[in-house]
């Protein structure tokens, strides 16, 4: 699997113990962008999630550790950059991304030219699939994020993100472990990259349930304020200590 022509796409979904999911999500991925190369980042499942991915037609990278959600996107991200792809679009393997909205993302981040586009369920649906928990942290990071970006993130949490190969070759070195959508936007932010948000549909998850709970969802929100605020203040001390012109 390497990148065929200058404007090559490759689309990623981190999966773990999704044999339930996994196939219907390959199968759609490939109906909506027939041709282009998908690939599964196994995170050392323990159910026959690798197995179905294949045979859907899909390559698999298994990991031999569980990195959990962040270095698992990350070792895409890194083998999408090594391998010269241009476009990556992360697609989660649950099932609750439409395959049909990628083209609507691809776009816009080609026609742009920003370095990331995030697929958001609210720019124009009302995130009717979100439950309560879930979406009062959305609005909780959408006012602390405001200030810190500038500008409005209508969903931050989103794990369906295209990067180009500008955000690629920063996230191949360098990416959020945890809970990596929020303060990846931050990390981008800090270098002056841009992102835009494409109007995307939500469906329930086809199959498990999720891992964060009410009580994770306090870790949760702890872990990336952190996160958050450590990369706000690391850029800052580089700021300050910067030598100046003439020096």
């Amino acid at each position: 699997m390497r990148a065929q022509g200058a404007d090559a796409v490759l689309i990623i979904i981190p999966a773990y113990n999704e044999e339930g999911a996994i196939a219907s999500v390959i199968r759609s991925v490939r109906e909506a962008m027939p041709g282009t190369p998908v690939l599964v980042l196994n995170d050392c499942s323990i159910d026959s999630t690798a197995v179905l991915a294949q045979q859907a037609g899909a390559e698999v990278l298994s990991l031999p550790h569980h990195l959990g959600l962040g270095g698992c996107v990350q070792a895409g991200y890194k083998l999408a950059y090594e391998l010269g792809f241009q476009y990556v679009i992360r697609v989660d393997g649950d099932g609750q991304h439409d395959a049909h909205d990628i083209p609507r993302v691809l776009e816009r981040l080609r026609q742009s030219g920003c370095e990331m586009v995030i697929g958001s369920r609210f720019v124009d649906e009302n995130g009717s699939h979100t439950g309560m928990v879930r979406s009062l942290g959305i609005r909780f990071f959408r006012n602390v994020l405001r200030p810190i970006l500038g500008r409005p993130v209508h969903d931050p949490t989103s794990g369906f993100v295209g990067v180009n190969r500008a955000a690629l070759a920063i996230f191949s070195r360098s990416f959020p472990l945890e809970y990596p959508e929020i303060e990846a936007l931050v990390v981008l932010q800090r270098r002056r990259f841009r992102f835009e948000e494409v109007p995307c549909k939500m469906h329930k998850r086809l199959a498990g349930r999720s891992s964060i709970t009410a009580m994770k969802s306090i870790y949760y929100i702890l872990h990336v304020l952190l996160g958050v605020f450590v990369n706000v203040l690391r850029y800052e001390r580089r700021f300050h200590q910067a030598p100046k012109k003439g020096n």
